[in-house]
């Protein structure tokens, strides 16, 4: 591959691209500012910083990681004001962080990245964008996380509707459902928030479940002034308190290994739908019929109540048609509908989401075709065959019992540890040994076959359909802390420059 560093006019050089302005790449460039390296440009495709958080505001949007922990450890906020905080608060914290370290200086929004591809003659990225200019980069970092592209269902006759539909992750804010008939699909993580709020302003409001979630309460608890002006006073106390919330929260992982545990719980997770939901016909088609874990467990006190509001049904049939202002079930029951909300989530696998996104690394690679069969890193950060390219939240890096920030501070970390590394053998890349790569995939997925997610009789977004689970990290999250807390050298090739100054004349220095 040539040199692309002088192709396009409207080319910017810098020495680290961020790809994705949510949590991870706030958090990348907030390390990147601290370590003293300003050469750096942040690309978010939206108008705001915040990611998932900027973009998803429907009705009751909330978090169900607790504040205190769904937040940066460096960045404390003592003014959490509630255990679970909503979207809008969420982001006045993401505003806040981006204003303290002034990242949007940094930032270009309304910029989409299409490719990157890696030239190795120069050890150079260049970083396509939508708007036809380029970024040329030594590193880059994918921080835009897997839940972003909507998941839109191919229901027959959709296009025939001639209501309104509205996705959860684009939903609009203008649309009246006063007295409205609504029809709401899917029951995940998304639908169990809004759909206690459309219940309320829409005259009739059918629930399509299709698999029913195993869902828990809510903590609503307010923290108090006093509260929150002793987290202020002492932060000490405000971080034993995180520190209580993460201990109490890596328990969970227990009953993950030992699908038996999981199964303790149920009998009271039963007990708490049949209080709830008045009618025992649809107490019970609410219950899971999978073990408790294998799917995601939600979080809510005013989901089960819902179905005792008169304007509400729940239905468990399958879509069979759209027709222009109903609905048509399997069973061959019709329902009128005014508007049709999707609660379907988002597209997670990255070989469908991605598939667009063209990137290519070291001659003869590329990484549609690497991932043809699965989407695979080492330590979900790093890909053999694609140097200096770096990922946050990648493949088996989610979780099912933490806050996805413990995972991204982890990753920054280890991240800038193998750019300080690089910079100080003035070598122009590192990429991770195949070998490597493949030893620590085998034996992961070996370890998740024990685990609740492979075990407790149930499909889910964690898996792809030849049942590998491409998603969760099977571990303690303090396990891939200890793992990411410094780059092992021998795990990865390390290319000298042809030239000590030529990744810095390339890139114009």
């Amino acid at each position: 591959m040539t040199s692309q560093a002088k192709i396009n006019v409207k080319t910017r050089r810098v020495k680290v691209a961020i790809v994705g302005g949510g949590f991870g790449g706030m958090c990348m460039a907030i390390k990147l500012r601290e370590a003293g390296i300003d050469d750096f440009v942040l690309l978010e495709k939206g108008n705001g910083m915040g990611g998932t958080w900027y973009h998803n505001s429907y009705p009751g949007a909330a978090c169900d990681v607790q504040s205190h922990m769904y937040s940066f450890s460096f960045e404390g906020n003592p003014d959490w004001s509630h255990r679970y905080s909503g979207q809008q608060e969420i982001h006045n914290y993401i505003e806040g962080v981006s204003q303290k370290h002034n990242l949007r200086q940094f930032t270009r929004f309304n910029a989409e990245v299409t490719g990157a591809h890696f030239d190795d003659q120069a050890a150079l990225w260049t970083l396509n964008l939508a708007d036809g200019s380029q970024v040329v980069c030594q590193h880059w970092v994918l921080a835009s996380g897997p839940l972003h592209v909507p998941s839109f269902p191919n229901f027959k006759g959709m296009d025939s509707f001639k209501g309104k539909i509205i996705h959860s992750a684009l939903w609009d804010q203008d649309y009246d459902m006063a007295g409205k008939k609504v029809v709401s699909i899917g029951t995940g993580a998304s639908a169990i928030q809004y759909v206690p709020h459309v219940a309320k302003e829409a005259g009739h409001l059918t629930v399509v479940q299709r698999t029913p979630p195993w869902i828990i309460p809510r903590d609503e608890r307010a923290y108090s002034g006093l509260s929150k002006w002793v987290f202020r006073r002492f932060p000490a106390l405000r971080k034993l308190h995180r520190l209580r919330l993460y201990l109490s929260n890596e328990a969970r992982v227990l009953p993950i290994f030992n699908p038996r545990l999981a199964k303790l719980a149920e009998p009271a997770l039963k007990a708490f739908i049949n209080y709830q939901v008045k009618d025992k016909e649809t107490a019970r088609k609410l219950v899971p019929n999978y073990t408790l874990g294998c799917k995601r467990i939600l979080i809510s006190n005013n989901y089960y109540p819902t179905f005792n509001r008169d304007n509400v049904e729940l239905v468990t049939e399958g879509v069979k048609e759209i027709r222009e202002n109903s609905v048509v079930f399997s069973d061959g029951t019709e329902q009128q509908a005014d508007c049709i909300v999707l609660g379907t989530g988002f597209i997670v696998d990255p070989r469908i989401y991605m598939k667009d996104f063209e990137i290519t690394g070291l001659p003869g690679r590329r990484l549609q075709d690497d991932w043809k069969d699965a989407a695979q890193a080492y330590l979900g950060t790093t890909v053999s065959g694609y140097p200096n390219m770096f990922q946050l939240v990648g493949p088996n890096t989610g979780l099912g019992h933490n806050s996805i920030i413990f995972m991204i501070e982890s990753q920054v970390r280890y991240v800038m540890d193998a750019i300080t590394k690089l910079d100080k053998r003035g070598d122009a890349w590192l990429d991770v040994k195949q070998d490597v790569q493949d030893r620590f995939n085998d034996k992961l997925q070996d370890e998740l076959k024990g685990t609740v997610w492979q075990n407790g009789g149930c499909m889910s977004w964690y898996q792809q359909a030849d049942g590998r689970n491409t998603a969760l990290w099977p571990h303690a999250t303090f396990q891939f802390m200890a793992r990411t807390w410094t780059v092992n050298m021998k795990d990865y090739n390390w290319q000298p420059a042809i030239e000590k100054v030529s990744v810095k004349e390339a890139m114009g220095g």
